[in-house]
């Protein structure tokens, strides 16, 4: 008789799953290369017809893997069955190729075959293998599966042949089959027939289910992959496998009903399942055999060969979609060995506002992408000049012509352009300053554009203060504290720099007494106009020229240290630097170090020091004083602050502490013929 021939598996893998494979290996697995357990499905096989010749032609034996393979607790398609497999990644190509995979294979096989022997349970009979290596700086994922099936010996032979199955059972019986698993499709089940009444059981009742049903009403079923006239479909292997193991004296001839229906037919004759009686070869009925038998099941590649296969998903990728998944990419490396606790997750989220788009601005902005930051959002009043594009690296020459763009908005396009999944926002807006008299006709304008400020302020977490000049940044200081928000300050001298962070409002600080202070609290005079009557190179902020990507770098780690910092704003700082001392990073409450108040660098000996500095309770910029003025009067005690130069000395209270140290000064009986003075 001839020898039943089966048709093997073909894997289908939907591009979900690669991405699924992506964020687990970024996310969970790293370095881990541990089996996993991972879920398939299949279906009947199926067919089409050629439109030409009419004729029906069979699809592959598919089975496939999807996006939610991971997930143990998703049902499979309807009308499909799950089967359940051992997944392994390998950290390297190498590693991939040099994997033992006949070891592999065998501990796949020796599980169905312990769990047909322990548990008597077909559930597992399905169980695959899959072995992969991803790369993800290219999107290309090695894979090879295996289904391991368990060789008959000797092999089944079929008497007269596949069937269709309308010609064996009467209508009526597979109706009521259909009826049966439509709804829950099952891997393998038992049909007993009694006149037109028909049960089904699952094939792990063999004994209790078939007991004195005589053999021409028993029928072994199981959903059938396969769409071949004469060859079913590779489950069909392990399920022979089963039953010879456990009911041998019994199972020598099988009628088997390889059930592809998964809607009713038309008519009668049309019914797409295959029927056969199935018998195990001469020797076979001698006896059980010793161990497991022999398993065979890797899967071909492309070419036929035995071998891995190759998903390559870069050309079908959307590249915005593969500069996101890069850049996320090169963060999450750092969790794998070196900061497994870094919340890249907090960084991403934060949304950034740069008041200043020159060369501070354009770096500080380079370095937030870098770290994933997603919203950045850039302000400045003037225009892309000619001196601009060689240190500020978001401009090009281009951008000077016609009079120059707007600086805010240019920067906020070129920075969509390196990186598309950024929200960069520019706005063209001049902050007013104290000391700057505001002209009446451009009160209201004025008024706007603080408005605008407060908004922009509101809408963000974090304020970077990057202008030219000192009296430009106590606005947004007020604006910032009152608000409650994380104000990065940093300023550049000629071959020195100064980044901090502002301290906590005296009103929210966790301990009042070591309030850290803003870029105003050193400061025993109001800022006033610094503009007005300067030469070129004072009105220019002239740095050597490698000093601002420094300082604006540093600005950034310290907001990220900042930012993994438990408490956040109200970070303490680490106490100053004297001597050789170094503080201990460890101690500082921050995966990535210490969170230093002040960094003040001197590039002339290549040095930095940390700064601890006190809040002022007359500072003009973040004391209480002027924070409840501002919150109480608005625009009003603004506005006073604007056109009158010595408005915050007196609120503050500075003009008192200026007269009476003068006092103090003249009450000295200055002795000029002392020798020892």
């Amino acid at each position: 008789m001839p020898i039943v021939q089966f048709a093997p598996f073909s894997s289908l893998v939907e591009a979900g799953f690669w991405h699924a494979l992506t964020n687990l290996k970024i996310d969970v697995l790293r370095l881990s290369d541990e089996s996993l357990p991972i879920t398939a499905s299949y279906t009947a096989g199926r067919s089409v017809t050629d439109r030409e010749t009419g004729q029906e032609i069979p699809l592959s034996c598919n089975l496939a893997v999807g996006a939610d393979a991971f997930d143990a607790s998703v049902q499979p398609p309807s009308h499909s069955v799950a089967a359940t497999g051992t997944f392994k990644n390998f950290n390297t190509i190498e590693e991939f190729k040099a994997a033992d995979k006949t070891a592999l294979f065998n501990k796949a096989a020796d599980e169905i075959w312990d769990n047909v022997l322990a548990r008597r349970d077909p559930a597992t009979l399905n169980r695959f293998l899959l072995i992969t290596y991803a790369d993800l700086k290219k999107y290309k994922y090695y894979y090879w599966f295996a289904f391991p099936a368990l060789v008959a010996k000797p092999a089944w032979e079929i008497t007269d042949g596949w069937k269709n199955a309308g010609d064996v059972l009467s209508n009526d019986v597979l109706k009521a089959i259909h009826g049966k698993v439509h709804q829950h499709p099952q891997p393998y089940f038992l049909v007993k027939t009694s006149g037109e009444s028909v049960h089904i059981a699952p094939v792990s009742d063999y004994d209790t289910f078939f007991a004195n049903v005589p053999p021409s009403s028993q029928t072994i079923a199981f959903l059938d992959p396969s769409a071949l006239p004469d060859n079913p479909g590779w489950p069909l292997r392990n399920l022979l496998a089963y039953l010879r193991a456990l009911h041998p004296s019994s199972t020598t001839t099988l009628r088997v009903l390889a059930w592809r229906d998964t809607e009713l037919p038309a008519g009668t004759k049309s019914w797409k399942s295959r029927f056969g009686v199935l018998e195990v070869g001469e020797k076979g009925k001698e006896g059980e055999q010793e161990g497991r038998p022999a398993a065979v099941g890797w899967e071909k590649n492309v070419q036929g060969k035995l071998g891995p296969r190759v998903a390559d998903l870069a050309p079908m990728m959307d590249p915005a979609r593969l500069a996101d998944q890069a850049v996320d990419l090169n963060l999450k490396l750092m969790r794998w060995r070196i900061l497994p606790e870094l919340d890249l997750d907090k960084v991403a989220g934060t949304r950034c506002l740069l008041l200043g788009a020159g060369t501070l601005g354009c770096y500080v902005a380079r370095t937030l992408m870098g770290w994933g930051v997603r919203t950045i959002t850039l302000v400045d009043s003037a225009r892309v000049s000619f001196s601009n594009p060689v240190r500020q690296p978001l401009f090009e020459f281009e951008d000077c012509l016609n009079g120059g763009k707007p600086k805010a908005e240019c920067a906020a396009e070129r920075l969509r352009r390196i990186f598309p999944g950024v929200n960069a926002t520019g706005h063209t807006l001049s902050i007013p300053m104290p000391g700057h008299p505001i002209p009446s006709p451009s009160t209201a304008q004025v008024q706007q554009d603080v408005a605008r400020l407060e908004k922009l302020v509101g809408e963000h977490d974090v304020v970077f203060t990057l202008m030219d000049s000192r009296e430009s940044r106590w606005l947004p200081t007020v604006v910032g504290a009152a608000r409650g928000k994380i104000v990065m300050n940093a300023a550049l001298g000629f071959d020195t720099f100064l980044v901090m962070r502002h301290g906590a409002r005296a009103s929210t600080s966790k301990a009042p007494e070591e309030r850290l202070g803003c870029y105003y609290c050193n400061d025993i005079v109001a800022p006033s106009d610094s503009l007005t009557d300067r030469t070129l190179d004072q009105m220019c902020t002239v740095t050597r020229p490698g000093l601002a990507s420094i300082a604006a770098s540093t600005a950034v780690e310290l907001l990220v240290s900042l930012l993994q910092h438990p408490d956040g704003l109200h970070a303490p700082a680490p106490p100053p630097q004297t001597g050789a001392e170094v503080a201990d990073p460890s101690t500082s409450g921050s995966v990535l170090g210490l969170v230093p108040h002040q960094l003040r660098g001197f590039l002339a000996q290549f040095r930095n020091m940390h700064i601890r500095g006190a809040a002022y309770d007359r500072c003009t910029g973040c004391s209480e004083t002027v924070l409840r003025a501002y919150e109480t009067q608005g625009w009003t005690m603004l506005e006073q602050a604007f056109n009158d130069v010595k408005f915050l000395e007196r609120l503050t209270g500075l003009d008192k502490l200026y007269d009476e140290g003068e006092a103090a000064l003249e009450s000295v009986d200055w002795d000029e013929d002392d020798d020892e003075m």
